[in-house]
């Protein structure tokens, strides 16, 4: 029983993981389905443009308040009602009837979508041993790779065998069942106290933080300045690279659905190893501020390449370039918030990864109308600088405003 309650947190991060991977199926269904849609609901180009944005709004605020809700009723239930709320929202895209009634559904699953994560950085605190916070954190998040990866052929699929409202109760039951498992597997009663190996966890034990205390905090305002600044070369990632192989590559849309999974697995797999090796690494020396700090120095390193992707004519390396650059993500991000939970710890760890997730949303929303002008006035070259030149910034700024990662008492004056 012993042996089995040590390896339980295996348990909880595989459930973390099918989470993330379902949070990104569930916002991809749409863009698969939209033009079996279209075919009964008239929705315009500027129409689709409102729809998707009511996801953007409401997923920018909650991932904010998702992180302060989830570090003051703890992850089992901040996930529940996250995972919950989110795939009755899915379920109800099947009664549309019209653009505004999307647009109100796209929200209400950007509601629920927004404590997917903050709510998954949570988890990985309260169950798993701290040695293993880097590997659990890059396994939960690389789902989001995952769900990018299944979602546009599993959808596709799903569209040919069925309508496109059945699709959407289809994925939406997929939360429900997950929602079952995930609270049979992490039943703890109030106020009880979960040992695993070699940490405690007294659930329910969160104290209030004030909220203008947490953005004067120096080491706060840095993890939100970076993802303030990085962000948005995700979004260019997800949003612009299909046209940019298009109009500078001539590839057709056929081709580019064939290649664009690689660098999503690439993605993956970097969270993967990125976990893995700074665990690796703090297991060796015991030292937390080498181990997550060298992960993100070669991750900063590997995106500068991306600088000459214009001057490239090369369609593989050019694919080879945007491969290795979401495995370098992939070490990033799994190394960045588990950078902030080694220094916030139980308390407020979901809120900060709320903030920093909110300012990098607010971002995209800011710079991708910019990234229109850009294109459509110059040229794609200074969004591959900007790739290629940002994380190495971003690294910078880590080393300088915070010297050394270590865990600290959060000071609520």
């Amino acid at each position: 029983m012993k042996r089995s309650g040590q390896y339980s947190w295996i348990i909880v991060v595989t459930l973390l993981l099918v989470a993330t991977s379902l949070s990104f199926l569930d916002r991809q269904v749409l863009s698969v389905s939209i033009i079996k849609i279209r075919e009964e609901i008239p929705i315009s180009d500027v129409g689709y443009g409102f729809v998707n944005t009511g996801f953007l709004i409401s997923y920018a605020l909650m991932f904010t308040l998702g992180g302060v809700l989830t570090d003051r009723f703890g992850s089992r239930l901040g996930l529940a009602v996250s995972v919950g709320f989110w795939s009755f929202a899915t379920l109800l895209h099947s009664l549309a009837t019209s653009a505004l009634h999307l647009g109100f559904f796209r929200f209400l699953l950007g509601l629920g979508e927004g404590g997917c994560f903050p709510g998954a950085v949570k988890a990985v605190i309260e169950r798993v041993p701290r040695k293993r916070h880097a590997l659990a954190n890059g396994i939960a998040i690389g789902g989001s790779a995952l769900g990018a990866v299944i979602a546009p052929p599993l959808c596709a699929w799903l569209l040919i065998e069925m309508d496109w409202r059945s699709l959407f109760l289809i994925t939406g039951l997929f939360g429900f069942v997950w929602l079952a498992a995930w609270l049979f597997f992490t039943r703890i009663r109030s106020g009880s106290e979960s040992v695993s190996g070699d940490f405690i966890v007294k659930e329910n034990s969160y104290d209030i933080v004030k909220f203008l205390s947490l953005l004067k905090n120096r080491e706060a305002l840095t993890f939100i300045g970076i993802r303030f600044i990085l962000d948005p070369i995700f979004y260019f990632y997800m949003f612009w690279i299909p046209k940019y192989l298009n109009e500078s590559q001539s590839l057709s849309l056929e081709n580019i659905g064939n290649i664009l999974w690689i660098p999503f697995l690439a993605l993956g797999v970097g969270n993967f190893i990125g976990g893995w090796f700074s665990d690796l690494i703090f297991r060796k020396t015991s030292n937390t501020n080498l181990a997550r700090k060298f992960v993100m120095g070669i991750a900063a390193a590997l995106t500068l390449p991306l600088t000459v992707v214009g001057f490239i004519n090369s369609t593989m390396v050019i694919v080879i370039l945007m491969t290795l650059a979401f495995f370098a993500h992939g070490l990033w991000i799994t190394n960045y918030i588990t950078s902030i939970s080694d220094i916030f710890g139980n308390r407020v760890t979901s809120t900060v990864v709320g903030l920093s997730g909110s300012a990098g949303a607010v971002s995209a929303l800011i710079l991708n109308p910019l990234i229109g002008l850009v294109v459509s006035h110059y040229s794609y070259n200074p969004l591959w600088w900007y790739a290629g030149l940002m994380y190495p910034v971003a690294f910078l700024m880590l080393v300088t405003l915070i010297p050394k990662i270590e865990g600290k008492v959060f000071n609520k004056k």
